[in-house]
């Protein structure tokens, strides 16, 4: 094995990796034996240089992301076998060969062992997307491994890293193709078709962790009048559509995602009116409404990407859901969402309470949403479950 850089951590900060939290903290390093590289692999030691863990180093707040805590050569079988057991998990989840989905999140970052890497699934397209310089040195193995993994599934690879990839020295990643040329295509889910752009699509072309939430919006949906708000590119209007809504509008200030909502609609429901699309101000819109709706999604963007907005980000979803429940008719629901890693799902809860009291309705929770299975969650690293909903009755 290669001699490695070696990190030594100051006395008691070893006690994270000890229950298999995946980060190395800049802060918790006591000093580092040989060459800082960006990206190299290295060997995580206690403070009695007691091996711990291995993982990519990289200058800043998280100072190493671990991939094994084992002593490991980071070889091709080694991503061989991490995307391989990867895909063996969505096949158990029913999604790699569903007749009516084709969507899935393949490498969910820490929830899969790989902290850094995302890659998600659209019916034979790869969208690869890295966070860390340490995997973008290892993107032709990755790219191997995907291959090996899905064999004739995989028709097109797509890196869509130029915007997620740390600005750092002598690192100017652009975002292009690493297998096939098909720039946009149509998946299914759940049944439903919706054409995806994983080229010029916000993240990496559709919001996959919503696809359980939304089939349960369809639920909902049967006669009443829905506002999806923040709708992107329409996947919750298309489901309370199929869901029997009177009818469903659709709200974005992005005019591009709001022409991808109707030709999505158009997609599934040809020439149905009960569909409208407006590209406007969350905001705006709420102080020029004229319909009065009985169910309402509130799906935003992250409000706070650090921990250094999180009291903004908090008023912000205040201010959201205190609109939403003074304009909900009496008996309407409300799907209320929050994407931000760095609101904790009891902060988020305490913003819609706050929002609740302030417009002097009854509020009963019905449901507590998260992401779905393909999302999954390391049990020692809490801070991957970043999807939080709730679903409202609104007296």
């Amino acid at each position: 094995m290669a001699e490695r850089t070696r990190i030594v951590l100051k006395s008691g900060k070893d006690q994270s990796l000890r229950r298999f939290h995946p980060w190395v903290f800049s802060g918790a390093i006591k000093k580092i034996h040989g060459p800082e590289r960006e990206g190299s692999l290295v060997d995580v030691y206690d403070n009695k240089e007691e091996f711990l863990a291995t993982g990519h180093y990289q200058k800043g707040s998280i100072a190493v992301r671990l991939l094994s805590f084992d002593q490991v050569e980071t070889d091709q079988s080694f991503w061989d076998d991490k995307i391989a057991n990867a895909w063996k998990l969505r096949k158990k989840l029913g999604l790699v060969e569903s007749p009516d989905t084709q969507v899935f999140r393949w490498v969910n970052a820490e929830g899969d062992g790989l902290p850094g890497l995302i890659v998600d699934y659209y019916a034979g397209t790869a969208v690869v997307q890295m966070h860390s310089i340490g995997m973008h040195h290892q993107l032709e193995a990755i790219v191997n491994a995907l291959k090996k993994s899905a064999g004739d599934r995989l028709h097109t690879i797509y890196n869509k890293s130029e915007s997620t990839l740390p600005d750092k020295p002598g690192i100017s990643e652009k975002s292009g193709f690493l297998l096939g040329k098909k720039d946009t295509g149509e998946a299914q889910e759940n049944g439903f078709r919706f054409l995806v752009n994983w080229k010029s699509g916000q993240k990496t072309g559709f919001f996959i962790d919503q696809r359980e939430n939304r089939k349960l919006v369809g639920e909902y949906s049967r006669d009443r009048k829905v506002l999806n708000m923040f709708g992107y590119t329409g996947g919750f209007s298309i489901y309370a559509m199929g869901g029997g809504a009177k009818l469903v509008h659709s709200v974005d200030s992005s005019g591009k995602a709001i022409d991808l909502t109707r030709k999505n609609a158009e997609l599934n429901f040809p020439g149905d009116e009960r569909h409208k699309a407006f590209a406007v101000d969350a905001f705006s819109y709420f102080n020029e409404m004229e319909e009065s709706y009985d169910l309402m999604i509130l799906d935003p963007p992250a409000f706070a990407k650090h921990q250094n907005v999180l009291n903004n980000a908090l008023q912000g979803y205040k201010r959201l859901n205190q609109r939403a429940f003074e304009h909900i008719a009496p008996g309407g629901i409300v799907f209320t969402f929050s994407c931000s890693q760095a609101v904790s799902r009891d902060n988020f809860r305490r913003s819609v309470f706050v929002a609740a009291a302030n417009a002097r309705r009854k509020v009963r929770i019905l449901h507590q949403l998260s992401q779905p299975p393909d999302h999954p969650v390391s049990i020692y690293h809490p801070e991957g479950e970043y999807l939080k909903g709730l679903v409202l009755e609104v007296e």
